[in-house]
Parts: structure tokens; C-alpha cells; sequence
């Protein structure tokens, strides 16, 4: 029996038995609007059953332990052999295999397959966001493979796959496999035309043996990794197997996991090779070009993984601020509080809204969708990424001192915050390679001119935010130096075109007062409290 002195009360219930998916109006309306109208039956169902999962107390009991229980690094068995495994809580392998089987792998063997494997990614990730990154690896590795059609023939069905397999074996015998990448050393970081790694050419075509190390290594248990490595022509790509067709394994030494910040259910490892088989892919010295679609793609991917992050802190925080009490009544009518809320739900809207359209644009493929691909997405990566940690830091603090708590979950979302603005090139690469576009392919910032141009004269600060940049794009004096505040620009130009065109008039004029007409603070809820407050709180909240 309770002690008098020990009643509980105002404490808000768990988010927990409600549909992820469709709890994200921003997310179904960004599907709806890109997917064709004949998948859309399908893709919602489909989608709509991985939010349920997602909001299930058993997947989020998985997200908790796979996080509770980070890897561990066997290097020897018990006899002594290396063996160079990583173990894995049973619950990031369940995990895992639930992104497999729900496609998001495999974008590239059915329409509109981007923008569904998308939106997947986003609600799947709010589970539990380390293991996305051997779905995201994986899938990003079809492009560079594609580079050798026989390669591609050999290992795409086994990348696009449905079926999880844990466990090192020769790939041929497995029915998926996942894939890693290797491309970062300790001596050159991101500048990888600097990495010291040999290849040396063997006797049978296309296969070498490699000498060196690298210093990042993501997904160390992965059944394959692309790498880049010097060879005699230069800076080139391989692709390394774990197991060799016979049986034995690879060199692939592991020599420590990461000890990170967040992402603790994922390892990332340093890695040695000595004599390690590899085979090429693409021409020698064109390895930066060859892998370069495979990191497009996992930026893409840091971009959605973002907005997830975004949208599961603002579900939490909106959550909690319904059920919470405080000074006469429920948080989420307080007019501060609200004005908080709406400023995350807004952020967080962008953030989805130009996430899904740069899968669309995957989708379309056409040359003006690949030339928009060329500045936009960097320009997204750069910006929704750095948005993340400061939003999901102001979501905890709505929760006050219970999320600060470990059992609320929003630590896990704290700590996870930064990666993807630092993995896959943290933000001044991202914001050099659009200086680099714009200056090598003039057709990117043509299409994306064309794109934020069909919101014209639909409202007066979108159409001044255009002329301002514009005019800032004119001036090539010291744009090195101001590359982020013009990058920036860009991805905020990009978010309120898309929200005036596409979102309810109460958003895009929430966006363009605030983000594009300058009326707000530096800090969330900031915004004009003349706006409609409560509507993007309610379109922000979770049903559960």
C-alpha cells in the first residue's frame, strides 16, 4: 500500500500505442504530394503499419536496450584466432532486421520507391536512430556499385534485399547483406585525396591488396564496405569483402569501436589492413567520383534522419505539454508555451517538407531534378542538420526537469543530435561543396532558381528573401569567408518556397514572418504571438 505522503499525480503518460505516421500530418501531406495517385493506397498502408511498430512499447523497449547495451569488439576467440566480430544487443538486430523487411534497403526496385523508402526512414528512425546507418550505407551503395555493371549484377539484389541475416559467411550465401564505407584516415579527415592507404595491383584483373587503415569506419559487422584507397593511378574506390568466396575471412583487422557521444547502439571502428583482398570499382583514380553518389545519398539520409530526431523531440514536448498541469492549467494553453511549441512545430515542418522533396527529386531523375540535387541538397544537409541540437535542446527543456531524466528518452535524443551535421561532411564542407556547384555546374543554381521561383508573388517576404539573395549571389567579393550565412539563405529561400506553396497558409505565414520577414528573436518562441499559435501546435500533436 502506498504511503500517504507518496501519491502520484500530474505525471504525463507515455507516448506510446499510436501511429507514428499518421500522427505527422507534415509527413502524409509531403506523400500524398510527391508519390503517384495509384501507390498511394499501398505506400500509406504500408507506411502506416511501420508508424504503428514504431509507436509500439515493444519497439521502443528495443530502441532503450539497443542503447542500453552499445557493441562489443571480439578480436579473438577463445583459442586465440583473430576473428575481428562485433556483438550486438539482440534488440539492434530486431531492429535492424525491421528496416530491412520494410523496404528501406530497397528505393531502388520499385516507383516512387524515394520517396516511400523516405518517409519510412523517418518514422522508423524515431525508434531508434544508430542502426540507420547500415540501412542508409546500404542502400547508398547501389549508385557507386552501378558504376560496374558487373558488380552491380552481382551485388545489388543481395543490397536491395527484404531478408535480414546477421552473421559473417561469404555473401553468395546470404539472402541480404549490408554494406559500410571506409573513406576517412587519421591523417586527412575529410580532405580524402589525402589518404595514405595502398593498393596494389594483383594478377587477376580488377583486384588488389590493400596496406594502410582508416580512422572511421561505420558499421565495422557489415558483410561489405566501399573504401578508398591510392592505387598507382591515384585516389580510387574498392569494394572490400568481410568473408572471401571460399570461406576465410578478409584482412579486416579491428583494432578499437569509437567511443561516441551518441549513435551508441552503432558501432563505428577503427580498422587495419594487411594484404586485404579487394576489387576495384570504376577506373583508378576517379574513386572520389565513383563513391560520390554513395555519399550523396547517405547525406541525404543525415538530412532525414535529422527531421526525425526533430519531429519525435516536438512529438514528445507537444505530448507532454497537453497532459502537463501547471499554474491553473494545462501547459499547451499557456500563451509562452504555445508560442515554444508552434516555433519547434514550424522548424520541424521545414525540416520534413524539404527533406521529402529532395527524395522526389531522386525519384524524377530527369537532368533539371538531378541539377537541383547538385546545391539543394548540400544546401539541406548544411542547414536541417544544424537545426537539430538546438531544437531537440529547447523540446527537453519543455519537459523541464523530467526530460533532463534518462527514462523520458530525450537525453538519447540530445546526445544523437549532432551526428548528422558532422557525419557524411560536417558543415563547412557542406557549405564549400555549394560554393562549388555554383560555380562548376551553373545549371544547379539555375534549377534551384527555377524551383523557389514557382512561389512567386504568393507572398511579399518570400519575394523579397529572394531578391535579397539574389543580390548577395551577385557578389563574389569574399564569398569563401560567407559561405555559411550564404548557404543559409539558400535552405531557408528552399523551405519557404515549398511551405507557401504547399502548407496550410497558417505555416508558410508562421515561416515567412519569422525565418524570411525578420520578425523574430534568437531563440524558439520567438514568434509574432499576431500568428495563428494554436493551429501549428494542434497540427503538430501526437494522437496518441
Amino acid at each position: 500500500m502506498a504511503a500517504s505522503t507518496h501519491t502520484v499525480a500530474n505525471q504525463v503518460p507515455p507516448l506510446v500505442g499510436y501511429d507514428v505516421f499518421t500522427a505527422d500530418k507534415a509527413l502524409v501531406a509531403a506523400v500524398e504530394r510527391h508519390l503517384d495517385p495509384g501507390l498511394l493506397d499501398e505506400a500509406r498502408e504500408d507506411l502506416s503499419g511501420l508508424g504503428k511498430s514504431t509507436g509500439s512499447a515493444q519497439v521502443q523497449e528495443w530502441g532503450a536496450l539497443a542503447n542500453e547495451n552499445p557493441p562489443k569488439l571480439r578480436t579473438h576467440d577463445r583459442y586465440g584466432n583473430r576473428i575481428d566480430e562485433v556483438e550486438f544487443h539482440p534488440a539492434y538486430h530486431r531492429l535492424l532486421g525491421k528496416g530491412v523487411s520494410a523496404g528501406l534497403t530497397a528505393a531502388w526496385n520499385r516507383p516512387g520507391g524515394h520517396v516511400r523508402r523516405a518517409a519510412g526512414f523517418v518514422v522508423w528512425s524515431q525508434a531508434e536512430p544508430g542502426h540507420g546507418c547500415p540501412l542508409s550505407m546500404t542502400h547508398a551503395a547501389v549508385p557507386a556499385l552501378r558504376t560496374d555493371p558487373a558488380l552491380a549484377a552481382e551485388w545489388e539484389p543481395r543490397l536491395t534485399s527484404t531478408v535480414y541475416e546477421e552473421g559473417l559467411q561469404p555473401a553468395d550465401r546470404k539472402a541480404g547483406v549490408l554494406f559500410g564505407m571506409g573513406m576517412t584516415e587519421k591523417q586527412g579527415g575529410s580532405d580524402v585525396r589525402a589518404n595514405a592507404t595502398v593498393a596494389t595491383p594483383l594478377a587477376e584483373d580488377g583486384t588488389y591488396e590493400l596496406t594502410g587503415h582508416k580512422w572511421f569506419c561505420s558499421a565495422p559487422m557489415s558483410d561489405g564496405f566501399l573504401v578508398l584507397a591510392q592505387a598507382p593511378g591515384g585516389v580510387t574506390c574498392f569494394l572490400l569483402p568481410r568473408v572471401l568466396p571460399d570461406g576465410t575471412r578478409n584482412e579486416f583487422r579491428i583494432q578499437r569501436l569509437k567511443d561516441k557521444l551518441g549513435n551508441r547502439s552503432n558501432a563505428s571502428a577503427e580498422v587495419e589492413f594487411d594484404g586485404t583482398w579487394v576489387r576495384r570499382v570504376g577506373d583508378e583514380g576517379r574513386g572520389v567520383r565513383t563513391i560520390i553518389e554513395m555519399v550523396a545519398m547517405t547525406r541525404l539520409d543525415c538530412v532525414l534522419g535529422a527531421a526525425a530526431l526533430m519531429r519525435q523531440a516536438v512529438a514528445q514536448a507537444v505530448h507532454h505539454c497537453t497532459y502537463r498541469e501547471a499554474f491553473g492549467g494545462k501547459l499547451v494553453d499557456k500563451p509562452l508555451m504555445r508560442n515554444v511549441l508552434a516555433d519547434l512545430a514550424l522548424e520541424s515542418e521545414a525540416a520534413t517538407t524539404l527533406a521529402l522533396r529532395l527524395a522526389a527529386a531522386y525519384d524524377d531523375g530527369g537532368e533539371q531534378e538531378r541539377a537541383f540535387l547538385r546545391l539543394a541538397l548540400p544546401a539541406a544537409k548544411y542547414w536541417v542538420t544544424k537545426r537539430c541540437t538546438p531544437l531537440v535542446v529547447e523540446a527537453l527543456e519543455c519537459l523541464g526537469g523530467n526530460g533532463y531524466v534518462e527514462e523520458s528518452g530525450m537525453p538519447r535524443l540530445l546526445r544523437e543530435s549532432p551526428l548528422n551535421s558532422i557525419w557524411e561532411g560536417a558543415g563547412n564542407i557542406q557549405a564549400l561543396d555549394v560554393l562549388r556547384a555554383m560555380q562548376r555546374e551553373p545549371a544547379a543554381l539555375g534549377a534551384f532558381l527555377q524551383e523557389v521561383g514557382k512561389a512567386r508573388g504568393a507572398d511579399h517576404r518570400l519575394d523579397g528573401a529572394i531578391k535579397d539573395l539574389l543580390t548577395e549571389l551577385a557578389d563574389l567579393d569574399g564569398i569563401e569567408g560567407r559561405a555559411r550565412r550564404l548557404v543559409e539563405r539558400i535552405a531557408l529561400v528552399l523551405q519557404g518556397s515549398l511551405l507557401v506553396r504547399f502548407a496550410p497558409p497558417e505555416v508558410a505565414d508562421a515561416f515567412c514572418a519569422s525565418r524570411l520577414g525578420g520578425d523574430w528573436g534568437n531563440a524558439f518562441g520567438t514568434l509574432p504571438h499576431t500568428l495563428d499559435l494554436a493551429s501549428l501546435v494542434e497540427r503538430a500533436r501526437p494522437v496518441a
